[in-house]
């Protein structure tokens, strides 16, 4: 088993789905963690009060002064600087590509690729102080892929992606590696809308592995990617669909 023992995490939208899996099995790894949350106070708490090595942090990872708040608090309560990076937060939109307006493009690409382009530069001086480090980057299937009913959302995880390239070239060398996770689809709350229309049911019944991800499945992929026995792997994209997407 990973043990991540004297590693401390920060997980973005830490307080549900996909990103509280990660954020437990980097927990039952050993690792102390920062749960961070925007709008679920009570998902947060809930890790915090279950595993004495969790911490509840709210940040809106669109505005900078709010991420460097999150981070200060952290390191403050833990006594340590963030080793490894989780950018899980995002969010999602289902409408039809002429129908997005200029404010939602924005919204989106905002919160789904600036926030992360925020927490990895913060984070990064005291990985490349300490030589070693870890950034994981949730993307999906939509930014490989491309978006028929989601352009805007696809857009901004192909951008993640290279955001991730970008990053292990520069930072490999000191000591900090740099993936990104893609799932397809996932047994999560933010999935439903999707799996509940036509084309999303044709996607699920699609799949080579004959049924859509479970959370945690995405969360060991994480937790891997974490460990020192993945000291050789960066600038990766790592496909957790079930076959869906095989580029």
């Amino acid at each position: 088993m990973t043990d991540l023992t004297g590693k401390t995490a920060f997980v973005t939208g830490a307080s549900r789905g996909i990103g509280k899996a990660i954020a437990v099995a980097l927990l039952d790894a050993g690792a102390k963690v920062a749960v961070g949350y925007n709008l679920n106070a009570g998902g947060a708490d809930e890790l915090a009060k279950k595993y004495p090595n969790a911490f509840a942090v709210k940040l809106d990872q669109r505005k900078r002064a709010s991420v460097q708040s999150a981070l200060k608090k952290a390191k403050k309560h833990f006594k340590a600087p963030v080793d490894i990076l989780v950018n899980n937060a995002a969010i999602a939109d289902e409408r039809p590509m002429e129908t997005i307006t200029d404010a939602q493009w924005d919204r989106m690409l905002e919160t789904n690729l600036r926030g992360p382009f925020i927490l990895a530069q913060e984070c990064l001086p005291d990985m490349t102080a300490n030589g070693w480090g870890r950034i994981v980057n949730i993307v999906s299937i939509g930014g490989q892929w491309g978006g028929k009913n989601q352009v805007h959302y696809a857009a901004s995880k192909a951008a993640l992606i290279n955001f991730t390239q970008s990053c292990a070239r520069l930072y490999s060398a000191n000591g900090i590696t740099s993936n990104a996770v893609s799932p397809g689809l996932v047994a999560t709350d933010m999935a439903q809308k999707e799996l509940h229309t036509k084309a999303g049911k044709k996607k699920a019944a699609a799949i080579p592995l004959g049924r859509i991800a479970y959370a945690k499945e995405v969360a060991d992929v994480v937790v891997f990617l974490a460990s020192p026995e993945a000291s050789y792997v960066t600038g990766q994209t790592i496909n957790v669909n079930g076959g869906m997407y095989f580029g």
